[in-house]
Order: structure tokens, then C-alpha cells, then sequence
């Protein structure tokens, strides 16, 4: 019997309701499977009983919600990331990192960014989506202090998940996360058909 490959995921750094709902919804739109109980601010679940669901999953890429709810230091959130960045069972092709105004000072440095009007630009962005070109290259979240640490294959930032005063509501189909999820995919091996299946 063929040893079975780790399942292909993708974090998105914020869970709120409006995240959520955003998430799901973009997750729809570029054909990945969202763990909705990853939801919540903070995450509610470990890192331990999210590999499992992940595992679970009907098909790849998994869509999964990581949130420290402002905690300064390793919170909930990414604590459960550092555990799926080190899980042999799971490739995490890259992290949608969310901008807040409650990160600490380091934040994280980011591949590109997806803005409020949709563009995509080689700098970090703020919680409105607006690109923020004095922040030292660095994007400034409650959940995104670990990331630099975890080399990741591909971080894309954005503002505040299903916001961004109305931009990227759910309910208009959530057009930046959706965009951002389909360039990680997009620039991932998974998007480039060498999906190990």
C-alpha cells in the first residue's frame, strides 16, 4: 500500500465571524475545503485535533483559520500553526497573513500583498487594506509574530478578512480573500500540477 502524501494546506491568520464567513465562502470560489471549526477568536481547537479534521477532509487544499485574538507572544493561533508547520502529515503550501491594528511591533515579512482595491503589490498592507510602505517591510498582526520563523513557501498579506470597509464581504463572494488563496495556490507546487496524487 502507497504511503499516504500530507495533505496540502493553506492558514489563513484570523477567525472572527466576518473571517470566517469570508473564508468559507472564498475557499467555495478557488475549490478548497474549509474547516470551519477552525473558526474563532481565538481559535477554539489544538493543533492536535485540527490535524485531524484536516485529515479528514473531503479534498485538497485545506483551508484552515489560525487566531491569537490579540494575544502578544505565541497564543492559540500560533501555536496550532507551528504544530501543522512541523506535522509530517501536513504541506502547508502558504499563509494568508492578516493585518490588525493588535500585533506587536515585529510582525512578519510577506511575499506580496492583496490591497483593498484588489491589487496585488510587493509590500505589506494595514487592517484597511491600504499598502503600508513605512512599516519597516513588515506586516503587523495579532497572529503573524511566528511566521518568519517557519520560512513558509509563500505568505500573501491582506486587511481585515470579510472588511475592509465592505470590499470584501461575504456576501459579494469575499473577492480579496478569494484572490489571495488563489495566488498562494497559484504560486504553490499544487498550482503548478504536481499535486503528488
Amino acid at each position: 500500500m502507497p504511503l499516504k502524501k500530507p495533505v496540502n494546506v493553506i492558514a489563513v491568520t484570523d477567525g472572527d465571524r466576518a473571517a470566517q464567513r469570508a473564508v468559507e465562502v472564498a475557499a467555495r470560489n478557488v475549490g478548497a475545503r474549509c474547516i470551519s471549526a477552525s473558526g474563532g477568536n481565538p481559535t477554539a481547537i489544538s493543533g492536535e485535533k485540527l490535524v485531524e479534521l484536516i485529515k479528514q477532509a473531503a479534498h485538497e487544499p485545506v483551508v484552515v483559520m489560525l487566531d491569537d485574538r490579540g494575544y502578544e507572544g505565541q497564543g492559540r493561533g500560533e501555536s496550532a500553526l507551528a504544530l501543522l508547520a512541523g506535522h509530517k502529515d501536513i504541506n502547508i503550501l502558504g499563509v494568508l497573513a492578516v493585518a490588525s491594528n493588535s500585533g506587536s511591533n515585529s510582525g512578519t515579512h510577506v511575499h506580496l500583498s492583496v490591497d483593498c482595491r484588489g491589487n496585488l503589490v510587493d509590500a505589506p498592507v494595514d487592517k484597511f487594506g491600504q499598502t503600508s510602505r513605512d512599516s519597516g517591510g513588515t506586516l503587523s498582526g495579532d497572529t503573524v509574530e511566528l511566521l518568519d520563523k517557519l520560512k513558509l513557501p509563500v505568505v500573501v498579506g491582506i486587511g481585515d478578512v470579510g472588511k475592509m470597509d465592505g470590499a470584501d464581504d461575504y456576501a459579494i463572494g469575499a473577492p480579496l480573500t478569494t484572490k489571495a488563496l488563489r495566488e498562494i495556490i497559484t504560486r504553490s507546487e499544487y498550482g503548478n500540477g504536481t499535486r503528488g496524487h
